[in-house]
């Protein structure tokens, strides 16, 4: 890999780990469900005078939809409204060994049991985390509703690879525009004060919204997509082994989350679990690594 493409690389996952603070940043002002709308809105509307509509894929992109908007995001914000993003940006990263059984179940990929150390050491890890309550503030309910999201992610890894050749800007444009609605129902039934929170949010909270969209969401995957398709897998997904250093180094110095020895030694089993099974190269490799 050239080093241009490295720094790239390493760039993204700085992007993608740093949303989590970013995200729980914007929490302090916004519901989830009101925050994840706004975001995907501004993000259709950006897309979606670039793209063509996906007649050919459309029952299949709406289900792809239902999995991220209607599932993997409600669990995500909501676990995060109750446990920090260092700890969330640990936690999520259960999405590899999730993908690697769903792989398994669906495509008939062999586990190993290389494979299956680096699942219960990652499990294990995550354990850890949550019996000890991570970097402080978390608490086990909210880690397992990300645990919960880590799979539904997992699952739509599953869905993207049942589509095939698929444009990864048209999916995202019509995702985004999909979830929309089902956001907003969830925002309308759960929350209050959704009014009053976009007239009275601070211009830090906007600044989180605009950095979810167009750094985390439209920058990374302008530059991720053309290296995942340019290099080998092998050589691509070890960077997002990186995303939770990134997550809590921005949540310890950017929120002032506590660091403790549960945070670190889960950190580091949960990291380490995830790399074995990375080195195996299982069929499904989870598209990214972020809120």
């Amino acid at each position: 890999m050239k080093p241009v493409h490295m720094l790239g690389a390493l760039f993204v996952m700085a992007l993608w780990g740093t949303n989590f603070a970013v995200s729980r940043y914007a929490l302090r002002e916004f519901s989830p469900m009101l925050m994840m709308a706004i975001r995907f809105a501004i993000v259709a509307a950006i897309l979606l005078p670039f793209v063509k509509f996906p007649r050919n894929q459309l029952r299949q992109v709406l289900a792809y939809a239902f999995v991220l908007g209607g599932v993997h995001f409600p669990l995500m914000l909501h676990g995060m409204v109750g446990a920090e993003a260092s700890t969330a940006s640990i936690v999520i990263q259960l999405q590899v060994p999730f993908a690697s059984l769903l792989a398994a179940y669906f495509f008939k990929d062999t586990l190993g049991w290389r494979r299956g150390i680096g699942m219960a050491i990652a499990f294990v890890g995550v354990a850890v985390i949550a019996l000890r309550g991570g970097g402080g503030e978390s608490d086990p309910f909210h880690l397992l509703l990300i645990v919960l999201a880590a799979a539904a992610f997992s699952f739509s890894n599953i869905q993207v690879k049942w589509m095939g050749t698929v444009d990864p800007y048209q999916l995202n444009a019509y995702m985004a525009l999909f979830a929309v609605p089902q956001l907003l129902l969830y925002s309308f039934v759960l929350e209050s004060g959704q009014v009053e929170q976009v007239l009275n949010a601070s211009w830090g909270a906007w600044t989180g919204i605009a950095y979810m969209v167009i750094a985390s969401t439209i920058i990374a995957y302008a530059i991720w997509q053309p290296m995942v398709r340019k290099y080998d897998v092998n050589q691509t997904v070890p960077f997002l082994m990186l995303v939770p250093v990134f997550g809590v180094a921005s949540g310890v110095l950017w929120l002032g989350e506590a660091m403790s020895w549960a945070l670190i030694v889960g950190g580091v089993l949960v990291i380490a679990g995830v790399g074995i099974i990375l080195i195996r190269r299982p069929k499904i490799v989870v598209a990214r690594n972020t809120v």
